[in-house]
């Protein structure tokens, strides 16, 4: 028997569930006798051993269902490879359940953690999940595309009460260190200025392509800003410095600082927008499920394999895995070579520089 203990740990995003299925009708497929183990709220449920046995039936009616059925927590981590503690009771925890694996749904905090469970000694399998794309080694991890679906949706509502009332709308998308969403559904919406985080903007560049658009007869303009966008003179700041302005200024985000500054300079109606979580629910579509049902699939051989210490991946239209010590820790930043970013660059998408 293989006794299989699986988690979802970070934000939450489209297409968990339709992982966490795949992984479930995999495992009872192909092998002789599996038992899956549920571990709730993440890494806070093996720290703390809430877990339980599933059945077969909990696995159903979930591919389209959002969230996770297993609940998800943000466990803070700091110098986790510090916290003995911590470290010791997810160990006693995968020895209490008699676990021959553990699989771990997750971003980049996430592997981060599987992989100094891995090096601990625990037979670990990660699962990429994010919203953001910004895990290393793979082309796309579920959840993306369904968030892509529903930016871009919120970019194409966004036209028509702009166009109608003659204003500048500036649209919020998640993405606090890279910029794949805001790109992604910047141009698949017809923004016409993406900010990310990996490009820092001039706000006066900025400025003067909305006056450009408004001269030359377009009443309105469309900004998809990233939650991490920040100025040039932010990019000369360190991380903790560029925190502590912000508070200071009573600024989270770059957006809210963005309205002001256009309406200030050009007098033109200037509205934020922020879906926020909006972007993390509902059902997956299409892409996310099939991809998950593959990804998840990939894990239950990894499994039967005893091929541990791996990620699964997605790259070239191929499912392949990484090791979790190759990846772990890694962003995945957008390129200046990157083919989409070129392509937007073509079209005369601004980009604030």
């Amino acid at each position: 028997m293989k006794k299989i203990g699986i988690l979802t740990s970070g934000g939450d995003c489209p297409g968990l569930n339709a992982t966490i299925r795949g992984v479930a009708k995999s495992c009872y497929e192909i092998m002789d006798n599996a038992e899956i183990i549920g571990i709730q709220n993440g890494y806070y449920g093996l720290i703390n051993n809430i877990a339980r046995e599933m059945k077969p039936s909990d696995f159903s009616g979930i591919l389209t269902l959002g969230g996770t059925i297993l609940g998800s927590k943000r466990q803070p981590f700091k110098m986790l490879s510090m916290d003995e503690e911590k470290i010791k009771a997810m160990k006693d925890t995968y020895k209490k359940l008699k676990l021959d694996c553990l699989l771990t749904l997750g971003g980049c905090g996430t592997h981060k953690t599987a992989n100094l469970l891995s090096t601990e000694g625990l037979n670990v399998i990660g699962l990429p999940k994010t919203i953001d794309n910004d895990i290393f080694g793979t082309d796309y991890t579920f959840g993306y595309y369904t968030a892509i679906d529903i930016a871009t949706e919120c970019i194409d509502r966004l036209h028509t009460t702009a166009t109608s009332h003659s204003r500048v709308m500036v649209c919020e998308i998640m993405g606090n260190k890279v910029g794949w969403l805001t790109l992604s559904a910047g141009i698949a919406g017809g923004a016409d200025i993406i900010l990310i985080p990996e490009i820092p903007y001039d706000i006066d560049k900025l400025i003067s392509a909305v006056t450009k658009r408004a001269e030359n007869g377009k009443s309105f303009s469309i900004i998809a800003v990233a939650e991490g966008a920040y100025d040039v003179n932010e990019a000369k700041m360190k991380k903790k410095e560029r925190a502590k302005k912000r508070e200071e200024e009573h600024i989270i985000t770059a957006t809210n600082r963005i309205v002001a500054q256009i309406q200030n300079a050009t007098g033109m109606d200037t509205r934020a927008c922020v879906p926020g979580h909006i972007l993390r629910g509902g059902s997956p579509n299409a892409f996310d499920r099939i991809l998950a049902t593959k990804l998840g699939a990939k894990a239950a051989e990894l499994i039967k394999e005893e091929n541990f210490g791996k990620t699964v991946a997605l790259v070239n239209n191929k499912i392949t895995t990484n090791k979790l010590s190759d990846i772990a820790g890694i962003t995945k930043f957008i390129e200046e070579d990157n083919q989409l970013l070129l392509t937007a660059k073509d079209i005369g998408i601004h980009f604030g520089v």
